[in-house]
């Protein structure tokens, strides 16, 4: 039975290693659907969100929205274009799937649509949400549409909350530690300890592939990260080591760091102290519920395995 995919976001990063992968399955039919049409691609058909009206709703199995504006870390997007994207393209690819054939729809939600910081030993998603930012407001806006919207008995909606997804032609955060690290310069905050969580690109895929592929999987809200955590002094390392370098880190009194970085706040430098909250919080995002819904006790990729290919692929 071939199952006919759509991909919203298909030229960005996750789409595009969804593609790569998913081509290798004859059993999946993969349209794609973007602001525009890409000269090179892993898809059987592309599509413009203009023209969404033109895919046959009756052939569709499953929907996979990706399609959003991403966090933007230096802050420079007003709040309403977070809401524009993220949950009016929400609305409208929603609307679409509740008239169409398709019997699945799989939200790429964020942990950020939940907390912006981890009260407690990890991540659930029982708590209540309380995003600080437009980029989670508006995501946990989208999730409220789709939750608010009756489906038939015979559909089922998946709402995923990942933590950071890295992988082949990823870009953000990691690109710029990885280039801090290749230029030699020394990481100051050895002294600051922390837990965080990741997911890697290939473990995120053996999840989508179990919620694609087998019907015994529950409708509802799921957390995905790796099975482990990074620090980010091993993160770090990590990169160093797919150089073939040697870390260089510091271990600098924390309140000179902390001094330092409220010093940055009024002269408006990049390392201030949002910049140091990001490098040295703990955020641990727990991923019990997604492994027990498909029943395996753990992912097949090992958080710093999935890291080092992924930091490897920077520098091919």
């Amino acid at each position: 039975m071939i199952n006919s995919i759509v991909i919203t976001g298909a030229s960005g990063f996750i789409g595009t290693n969804i593609s790569s992968s998913f081509k290798k399955r004859d059993s999946y039919y993969l349209i794609g659907l973007d602001q525009f049409i890409p000269q090179q691609h892993d898809y059987q058909e592309y599509y413009t969100w203009g023209n969404l009206h033109l895919v046959n709703s009756k052939n569709i199995n499953t929907i996979i929205h990706l399609a959003g504006k991403a966090h933007d870390t230096s802050n420079g997007s007003d709040m309403q274009s977070y809401f524009d994207i993220n949950l009016g393209l929400t609305k409208l690819i929603f609307d679409y799937y509740i008239k169409s054939n398709a019997e699945k729809f799989i939200f790429f939600s964020s942990v950020k649509a939940a907390a912006d910081t981890v009260k407690g030993e990890y991540l659930i998603e029982e708590i209540i949400p309380e995003p600080l930012t437009p980029y989670g407001k508006s995501k946990l806006a989208a999730e409220e549409y789709i939750l608010s919207k009756s489906v038939a008995a015979n559909k089922k909606v998946y709402i995923l909350r990942p933590c950071m997804i890295h992988g082949e032609g990823n870009k953000g955060n990691l690109i710029l530690l990885y280039n801090f690290v290749k230029k030699g310069l020394q990481y100051p905050l050895g002294k600051f300890e922390n837990l965080r969580s990741f997911t890697s690109i290939d473990n995120l895929l053996y999840i989508l592939e179990n919620l694609i592929d087998r019907e015994n999987i529950t409708s509802g809200i799921y957390n995905i990260a790796d099975d482990d955590t990074i620090s980010s002094n091993n993160l770090i390392k990590l990169i160093a080591r797919s150089m073939g370098k040697k870390e260089k880190i510091l271990y600098i009194n924390k309140s000179l760091v902390k001094l330092a970085a409220l010093f940055s706040n009024k002269l408006n430098l990049s390392f201030n102290s949002e910049t140091l909250k990001k490098l040295t919080d703990s955020y641990v995002v727990s991923n019990k519920k997604i492994k027990d819904a498909i029943g395996v006790n753990m992912l097949p990729v090992n958080a710093e395995v999935g890291m080092m290919k992924t930091l490897r692929s920077f520098n091919p």
